[in-house]
């Protein structure tokens, strides 16, 4: 499966500075390390632009042409979260995609069946959102991901999409990646709310970044401090409000044109009866 993906940006870089520097080492062996030193901090600093396929392919934003919107919310299940936000989804009758964490999705299936049943889809954001992730060796970043396949499996659910913690990248997850069969799909709209610990304005926040064909991340957790629990709610509220009177919200499917996931047998006959 590994032919699936060409040579990536990176690889050619990389190729390229070692041919140059060669040639620089010809002229004068003073300057040839530059173009290494340049490629190495180019490596060093790619990983922190979500949206920057570098490393491997990264979809961000929707696919050309499109000018609707997708939701996205990360780092769920959670009983103090989710139900809220299936219910305001509703209300607006939008679908999302939910990246969830293996770890919760094990923690509180009847989520991810909840999720489901509203219609919205499943991606993977590793087993327990390590920040350190990336650092990993390739035989721990790939049982980290194929452990939360295994675990969404299990509860009737093959996501075909994958978005690593913080959106960060590395030169491994592409092999990863391709032998598992998930594709890189990060976020083109976020306001940094450091995972709701600072969502003080959100809906006006989101509004004044949100453009069309972009994927927005939001995050399905409940607000660091529990007096802002309400104060979330009603600011996720107005902002789908907005959402549905300024934009073209649709599936995240619909947007990027491809697919997401793959619901088990067992749940399709299931919603069949």
């Amino acid at each position: 499966m590994l032919s699936i993906f060409p040579f990536s940006p990176a690889e050619k870089t990389g190729f390229w500075s070692i041919v140059l520097s060669a040639l620089l080492f010809a002229v004068d062996p003073a300057i040839a390390a530059l173009p290494l030193a340049g490629f190495f901090l180019l490596c060093l600093g790619a990983p922190f632009f979500p949206r920057f396929s570098f490393f491997l392919p990264v979809i961000s934003q929707g696919a050309d042409g499109v000018t609707a919107v997708a939701i996205t919310f990360d780092d769920g299940p959670s009983p103090d979260s989710t139900p809220e936000l299936l219910r305001l989804l509703d209300k607006y009758h939008f679908k999302a995609t939910f990246f969830v964490i293996g770890e919760k999705a094990a923690e509180y299936p009847e989520l991810i069946d909840d999720i489901v049943a509203g219609g919205h889809t499943i991606g993977n954001h590793s087993y327990r959102h390590d920040p350190f992730l990336m650092l990993k060796s390739y035989k721990k970043l790939k049982h980290d991901i194929q452990l939360t396949q295994e675990v969404l499996q299990g509860l009737g659910v093959s996501p075909l999409i994958f978005r690593p913690p913080s959106g960060i990248t590395n030169p491994r997850l592409k092999g990863v990646l391709a032998e598992i069969g998930l594709i890189t799909v990060n976020f083109s709209c976020r306001i940094f709310d450091r995972g709701n610990r600072n969502i003080k304005g959100l809906a006006e926040k989101v509004l004044a970044r949100l453009r069309p064909g972009q994927i927005l991340l939001l995050h399905d957790l409940r607000p660091g401090q529990d007096d802002f629990y309400q104060y979330w709610l009603d600011e996720i509220d107005r902002l789908l409000n907005a959402m549905q009177a300024k934009y073209n919200v649709l599936p995240l499917e619909e947007v990027i044109l491809r697919p997401v996931g793959v619901k088990s047998l067992f749940l399709t006959q299931a919603g069949e009866k």
